[in-house]
């Protein structure tokens, strides 16, 4: 599980990341709201914690910026902020939690778990994209006229992370921080797998093709 925290406080994110590591998560930490809308659009998180009061954009502008661009990734604010109404117009945003500063590790802990576990009990069986569907449960393609295409365990992460936010760019890096987290791996294996895919959506007469943006990465968007 990946976790985005943006915190401007330096001493208390590192101590969150720290503790957070040791629970097993992998996380990406900044301390502005400018880097924390840039790091969200870009990354594939499975929950962002966000503080409030931040300089450059404060959390719940970074927050809304997410929602508009369509960024369903589940988020809890961090906030020494009491007024009733912050927590109403944070949820309102689009929030799945709020949690006052000071708080226990213990419930932050408890509180993400239960933030992910919504979020996964709620996931859609099937992701489509034009006249494709992509079913989770026998990872393969499918066209509006009735043809499959069965994915490899890799093609499919790809085409899922794609068909999760169609016509948004996904960098290279991106792909391989999720799908091959090891580290170990050239960049070029992510090139093999779309160029299977292409070849797998071309044979099913989609209506949506991969396409790359130089420099940025790649994005499934409708055939003009």
């Amino acid at each position: 599980m990946k976790l985005l925290i943006a915190e401007d406080e330096i001493e208390l994110s590192n101590a969150l990341a720290a503790i957070l590591r040791h629970s097993g998560y992998t996380v990406d930490a900044v301390y502005n709201g400018k880097d924390a809308l840039d790091y969200g659009l870009v990354g594939e998180y499975d929950g962002i914690l966000l503080d409030v009061m931040m300089p450059a954009m404060d959390g719940m502008q970074v927050l809304e910026k997410l929602r508009a661009q369509g960024i369903s990734t589940p988020a809890l604010f961090l906030t020494a902020k009491s007024e009733v109404e912050d927590r109403i117009r944070g949820l309102d945003l689009g929030a799945d939690d709020y949690l006052m500063k000071p708080f226990d590790m213990g419930e932050l802990l408890a509180r993400i778990r239960a933030m992910i576990r919504r979020r996964q009990d709620f996931t859609p069986a099937r992701l489509t994209a034009g006249n494709l569907s992509l079913d989770r449960s026998s990872c393969s393609l499918a066209s509006a006229d009735g043809k499959t295409a069965r994915l490899t365990a890799k093609e499919f992460q790809i085409m899922e992370m794609l068909m999760e936010s169609p016509g948004r760019v996904i960098s290279v890096d991106v792909f391989m921080d999720r799908i091959w987290p090891e580290g170990d791996t050239d960049t070029d294996i992510v090139w093999v797998n779309i160029s299977n895919l292409r070849r797998k959506i071309k044979g099913l007469n989609a209506s949506v093709e991969i396409r790359s943006t130089r420099g940025l990465g790649y994005s499934i968007c409708e055939i003009q």
